[in-house]
């Protein structure tokens, strides 16, 4: 690398970004220029913030996926050298110039290969959380239109009606409710499995009601629901709204 040009290289230096060869030049001019130093130190902490705000873990099969884009993908001759770059925004603009460019372009780089992991990751994400709403009604479904299919209805204190349906040959049942009064945020409403007078957990409901409870039906003979702190307990710590006695 020409002397003149060195400070140009700190924010490339700052993302490790310098061949062998010009890292190394440059490092032996680290130790007569604290400017440059400083201005390594800045970048390098500039990179790592920018990097930590958009960061997210790439899925399992990006690897992969990313292989195959890249076969697929014509790559075109770069225009010009980092050299003839280089030579040309020095000219231009002075000593200063190339170092706030460069600086600009680790920031711009780092926000653009994070924000484009972070794009893949939602959309993954969001590809996922449909695959499982789609998995839910089609077990509900399941369920709701099963031969041995049968319901049980109940009154929810307050006023609120509610509905179980619950198939033996699958195992499972589905809870539908109408009415239900919206709850604090700090508070949500629990289904439960009653096997002979012990509750079991069979997840959390909205008040719009409407799920599949969780778990298998097994030996229950009746579900409950009841007003659990926000997250559900282990155990219910509420007197059931209702107990409804599931069909035999």
């Amino acid at each position: 690398m020409i002397e003149e040009h060195m400070q140009a290289a700190t924010g490339a230096y700052a993302v490790d970004a310098l061949p062998d060869d010009e890292r190394e030049a440059f490092e032996r001019h680290l130790l007569d220029c604290p400017e440059c130093v400083q201005e390594v130190r800045e970048l390098t902490a500039t990179a790592a913030r920018l990097a930590a705000a958009v960061a997210a873990t790439p899925p399992p099969e990006m690897k992969t996926q990313v292989i195959t884009w890249i076969q697929n993908v014509r790559q075109l001759p770069p225009h010009v050298t980092y050299a003839d770059a280089t030579h040309r925004v020095a000219n231009a603009r002075g000593r200063h110039a190339p170092r706030l460019i460069l600086a600009a372009c680790v920031a711009a780089a780092t926000l653009l290969a994070g924000g484009a992991a972070w794009q893949f990751q939602e959309a993954q994400q969001a590809e996922q959380r449909a695959q499982q709403v789609s998995a839910k009604a089609a077990d509900m479904t399941r369920v709701l239109t099963a031969s041995d299919a049968r319901s049980a209805t109940g009154s929810v204190k307050g006023g609120a009606r509610a509905t179980v349906i619950l198939s033996r040959s699958h195992n499972s049942a589905v809870f539908l409710a109408s009415g239900l009064p919206e709850l604090p945020h700090d508070q949500t409403y629990q289904l439960w499995f009653d096997d002979a007078g012990s509750m079991r957990t069979a997840g959390l409901v909205g008040h719009d009601g409407g799920r599949m409870m969780e778990g298998d039906v097994g030996a229950a003979t009746g579900i409950g629901v009841t007003v659990e702190p926000a997250g559900g307990s282990p155990e219910p710590t509420t007197t059931p709204l209702t107990l409804i006695t599931l069909p035999a």
